[in-house]
């Protein structure tokens, strides 16, 4: 059985943390380096849902992609809601490990497992990391999709395939138009706008698209837009790194038990379609 120091190791190696951007808040938020480590669960978000499923599951580690102190704070207090998420690692024995842009950007990463839920084949990184002479690492990918299928039946390829939200799948552009290429990106995307039109794709599969930013891009040029709930982008990178670390735990002999977490996070309940008239 592993020490935890053993496993964190392996996933730096994964998603090395120096390649997370600066304002991110990646690694080990608690945890014991020599404590010993059977069960891993992985998640999306690190809210008390899942911090409960992995009490119930019995893990040791809890690996998130989203960080839990992204802006830092000065009180771990339990009277607040992040705070009583650390106490009940602490109290349980489970360490908290976070791989968020330096997930992003890995090869494979974020992005890869959302393009594989879709059944797309990936050409290569929307945009690539100057530093990977090999052209693979970066954020978001370039597509293809074979054969060819209307926007709308693209986005209905992602209603099928992804996780299901409240939200479900919005799409811009028009629904008829033949899609070829498609660039996607796993979670917020609308900063990306300007790569995705210089990649010369039909079609940009992302999520939080605002109302500005996609109103442009749909007057800008005919790209189709396909948003997606953040969660639910982001999710199939979750059975993606558990199978790594899977593959970790058989070639050093460790027999992890490792878990990928079914609980919803996305923040959004219920949905209604409008029907009022427009004031």
């Amino acid at each position: 059985m592993p020490r935890l120091s053993e496993v964190i190791a392996a996933l730096d190696a994964l998603w090395p943390p120096e390649r997370a951007e600066q304002w991110d808040a990646v690694g080990t938020v608690c945890g014991d380096p020599d404590a010993r480590v059977a069960r891993v669960l992985f998640a999306v978000d690190p809210v008390q849902d899942v911090v409960d499923e992995a009490v119930s599951l019995g893990a040791d580690l809890l690996v998130t992609h989203h960080p839990l102190y992204l802006r830092g704070t000065t009180t771990v207090a339990a009277g607040h809601f992040k705070g009583r998420v650390v106490h009940t690692l602490i109290r349980n024995d489970i360490a908290l490990h976070v791989a968020h842009t330096n997930a992003d950007t890995a090869d494979p990463g974020v992005s890869d497992a959302l393009a594989g839920a879709l059944g797309l084949r990936v050409v290569g990184p929307l945009v690539p990391d100057p530093s990977d002479t090999g052209g693979r690492r970066g954020l978001g990918r370039v597509c293809e999709v074979d054969p060819p299928e209307t926007l709308r039946e693209f986005a209905a390829r992602a209603a099928r395939r992804l996780p299901p939200t409240a939200q479900g799948i919005r799409l811009a552009g028009d629904p008829d138009a033949t899609v070829r290429t498609v660039a996607v990106s796993g979670g917020s995307g609308d900063s990306l706008f300007d790569q995705v039109r210089a990649a010369g794709v039909d079609a940009f599969l992302t999520a939080d698209l605002r109302h500005h930013p996609a109103s442009e891009a749909t007057q800008h040029s005919p790209l189709g837009l396909v948003d997606a709930a953040h969660w639910a982008t982001e999710w199939p990178w979750c059975e993606q790194a558990a199978a790594q670390l899977d593959e970790i735990s058989d070639r050093h002999g460790w027999d992890l038990r490792v878990h990928v977490s079914k609980t919803v996070t996305d923040p959004w309940s219920a949905h209604h379609d409008s029907s009022g008239a427009p004031n």
